[in-house]
């Protein structure tokens, strides 16, 4: 059995090696650091799904980052801290939308407010998930993107922006103006904003 400095090495020559373009040695470092990978998640996050999902944005990362990686230092607190960041920025986003948010699930397929106690029917307005998406798709490109990247996506403005290759100011504009369109059309809002 090897010790766990001979095993660092290892992890150490595979991450050289697919930085070179190995891909055999890239897909061995990437399956043997996954036990690590779910320990380091496992114990931020507690569901376990959500522990996966971060775990799958770690690898993507790792992915898009492996050629910053320095050979001549440890590649596991390298790998760990990957994880530990995705960890953070998964529970922040949770924290960021369990304050503001209310489960569409709840409502069916709707966006209506449930019906009240003593069957009154909650609006005559109900907007189905396909009169949602048919006024999304009327939407200029640009607010279609800001919207989805900013809003639906719940994206940083920075990442938004180069996604979408606006400013962040443009972002902002079009995400506005998108919400905006859409409140108009749905009857949600008059055009004075009450």
């Amino acid at each position: 059995m090897a010790t766990e400095a001979e095993a660092e090495g290892v992890w150490e020559a595979w991450m050289a090696a697919a930085q070179a373009g190995d891909a055999r040695a890239y897909d061995a470092l990437l399956r043997a650091a996954l036990p690590l990978l779910r320990a380091a998640a496992r114990r931020r996050i507690h569901d376990e799904h959500e522990a996966e999902d971060a775990v799958q944005d770690a690898l993507l990362t790792i992915h898009r980052l492996r050629h910053t990686y320095d050979p001549s230092r440890p590649v596991r607190p390298w790998l760990a801290a990957i994880c530990e960041r995705r960890c953070i920025d998964r529970l922040r986003r949770r924290g960021r939308h369990q304050g503001r948010e209310t489960p569409i699930d709840a409502f069916g397929e709707t966006l209506a407010a449930p019906a009240k106690a003593g069957g009154h029917e909650a609006s005559e307005a109900r907007l189905t998930a396909a009169e949602l998406r048919a006024a999304i798709a009327e939407l200029p490109e640009s607010q279609r993107t800001a919207l989805y990247l900013a809003k639906l996506e719940d994206l940083p403005l920075a990442e938004a922006s180069a996604r979408s290759g606006l400013s962040v100011g443009a972002l902002k504009v079009a995400t506005h103006r998108a919400v905006r369109a859409l409140r108009r059309r749905l009857g949600g809002v008059t055009e004075d904003g009450g």
